[in-house]
């Protein structure tokens, strides 16, 4: 059992009064370890509510730095950040909100190359990045290294996640594959409304926070998607696809390829 100090008794003590979280659930926090694939509009959310909950170990991977268009929507940066690398600006940001928590930063891009080493420590995974291709690297590092991890995706007004752990449905389950070339426009041709991020990055941090507590039921086997012109959310049902070249019955998918194409997508197949 770790010993809190008061300070850090009076931190947490909204979550220590909650029932299902207490003294042990919050213990199980500070000792988790997560990974955050990309410190954008998704992960901004993400790192700020999983840093202030008290996250032993945050880890993140982005190979950008920040640019002007970035703060419509990723708050994890400021104005004085511009040109900063992505990973360094939200270390900081991190280390000011909570002391507490050691930051990993990893200024590199996400790659078949590296992914299996950057997963292997860590308890949790999160996507927060905007393209096909490293979406679907990072469900199959995840599937075959037997990582949870949640999937986010967001366009315009719209917003897709589910999670995925070991034995349940994956992302190549639902998504067939990366759409055709210029199939689907990227986020930066076609827009996003800046608050859907944040709105999607809770839900995933929220994800990453019950996976580590063991509390409630995570969505898993479940794609939850939201309109936010209507308000409107919706979860479909999934199931694992024996069929899945990844984590099917025979599977065709047993090392690492990265596909060619960029894009936000939001659509599964029918």
């Amino acid at each position: 059992m770790m010993d809190f100090t008061s300070e850090q008794i009076e931190r947490y003590s909204r979550h220590i009064l909650l029932q299902d979280i207490g003294v042990e659930g919050q213990e199980k926090i500070n000792r988790g370890k997560v990974l955050v694939i990309g410190a954008g509009g998704l992960g901004a959310p993400v790192l700020l509510y999983l840093a202030a909950a008290g996250v032993g170990t945050l880890g993140i991977i982005d190979g950008d730095v920040v640019d002007l268009s970035n703060l419509q929507r990723q708050v994890i940066h400021s104005t004085p950040d511009v040109g900063k690398p992505k990973v360094l600006s939200a270390k900081e940001k991190i280390e000011q909100i909570n002391p507490d928590v050691n930051v990993i930063p990893y200024h590199d891009f996400f790659t078949a190359e590296n992914a299996f080493d950057l997963i292997k420590d860590y308890d949790f995974i999160i996507d927060g990045t905007d393209n096909f291709p490293v979406k679907f690297l990072i469900n199959d590092a995840c599937v075959l290294a037997g990582k949870p991890f949640s999937h986010g995706g967001i366009l315009r007004f719209d917003g897709q996640t589910l999670t995925y752990l070991p034995g349940k449905a994956c992302y190549r389950c639902v998504f067939h594959g990366p759409p055709p070339p210029n199939a689907v426009p990227t986020c930066s041709q076609a827009g996003v409304l800046g608050a859907i991020a944040g709105m999607l990055g809770t839900i995933q941090a929220a994800e990453a926070l019950k996976f580590l507590t063991g509390t409630g039921e995570l969505l898993t086997d479940r794609l939850l998607t939201f309109d936010a012109k209507k308000m409107n959310f919706r979860t479909v049902n999934v199931k694992r696809n024996s069929k899945c070249p990844v984590c099917g019955e025979h599977p065709t998918i047993h090392e690492l390829v990265e596909a060619p194409q960029a894009a936000c997508e939001l659509k599964p197949r029918q």
